[in-house]
C-alpha cells in the first residue's frame, strides 16, 4: 500500500492520540497541529517517540493563518482528521473560542478547497451520538430526550458547537468537489484496546443506552476510512458510528 499523509487536529486528545499512534504504526506520514510537541510525543508508544514520519507544529488550529494552513499542512494530504473538542472545565466550556469545533472545521475545509487538490481530500470529523444528522434520517428521539437535548443545547455551548460543525460539514460536499467527508458519531466513549465493532448508519439507542465505543475503535474506524477505499465509498457523506460488539457470556456445564 502506498504511504498516506494525513493531518490530525486534536491529536493530543483522548481519541486523536490513537489516530496518530495507529497511523504511525502502519507506516504513514502524520502531520499534527498541537499546542505542545512535548505532550504529543509523550502520548506516543515508546517505539514511535522518535518517528521520522511525525511532524508537529506547535500552535492552535485557529491561530494558523490560511496561507500557512494551505501550504505547510493541508497541501499534499490524503486526509484531514478533526478530533477536536472543548476541555470540560468552566473556561473550556464557556470561554472563548465558543465555536472552536465549527470554526476549526470551516477553517480546514476552506484551506482544503483553496489548496486545489488533484483528487478529493477525505475530511473526517468526530462527533457524538447526541448530534443529529442534519438530513433528518435519524430515528426520532423520545420526547424526554428531545427536551433534554434542548436544555443541553441552551446551557452547554460545546454541544451546540458540535451540532454546528456537523451542519457545516454536511453541506461542504454539495458545493466543494475538493472534499469528501464522514462525520463519525460514536456511542458512549470508554478506554480500551481495539476490538471487534459494528458500524451503524445512525445511533441505535438513546442518549443513555447500553452501547459503548472504545476510543481506540473510533480511531481504528477513522484509519480504515482513510486506508480502505471500499469502506470510504460506503460511508462518505454519511454520519456513521462504531459500536463495540458485546462479548457473549461463557457458560460452564457441570458434569
Amino acid at each position: 500500500m502506498k504511504s498516506k499523509t494525513i493531518l490530525v487536529i486534536g491529536a493530543t486528545g483522548a481519541t486523536g492520540k490513537h489516530v496518530v499512534n495507529q497511523m504511525l504504526n502502519l507506516g504513514h506520514n502524520v502531520r499534527v497541529i498541537a499546542r505542545s510537541k512535548e505532550r504529543m510525543v509523550s502520548l506516543l508508544s515508546n517505539d514511535l517517540k522518535d518517528s521520522k514520519l511525525l511532524t508537529v507544529t506547535e500552535s492552535s488550529i485557529l491561530d494558523v493563518n490560511e496561507d500557512d494552513l494551505i501550504q505547510k499542512h493541508v497541501k499534499g494530504c490524503d486526509a484531514v482528521v478533526q478530533c477536536l473538542g472543548h476541555n470540560m472545565t468552566m473556561k473550556g466550556m464557556y470561554g472563548k473560542p465558543r465555536k472552536l469545533v465549527a470554526d476549526s472545521a470551516q477553517h480546514l475545509c476552506e484551506a482544503i478547497e483553496k489548496s486545489k487538490p488533484s483528487s478529493p481530500i477525505k475530511f473526517i470529523l468526530m462527533g457524538s451520538n447526541g448530534v443529529a444528522n442534519p438530513d433528518g434520517t435519524d430515528n426520532k428521539r423520545p420526547f424526554s430526550e428531545r427536551v433534554l437535548l434542548g436544555i443541553i443545547r441552551a446551557l452547554i455551548p460545546p454541544h451546540s458547537d458540535n451540532e454546528d460543525a456537523a451542519k457545516y460539514v454536511s453541506n461542504v460536499g454539495k458545493k466543494n468537489s475538493a472534499i469528501e467527508w464522514v462525520v463519525v458519531r460514536p456511542d458512549d466513549l470508554i478506554d480500551g484496546k481495539v476490538s471487534e465493532y459494528t458500524i451503524f448508519d445512525k445511533p441505535q439507542k438513546g442518549l443513555f443506552g447500553s452501547n459503548v465505543s472504545t476510543r481506540a475503535n473510533v480511531a481504528d474506524m477513522m484509519c480504515n476510512l482513510i486506508l480502505k477505499d471500499d469502506l470510504w465509498s460506503e460511508w462518505k457523506f454519511k454520519m456513521p458510528g462504531p459500536v463495540n460488539k458485546k462479548e457473549e457470556p461463557t457458560t460452564t456445564s457441570k458434569k
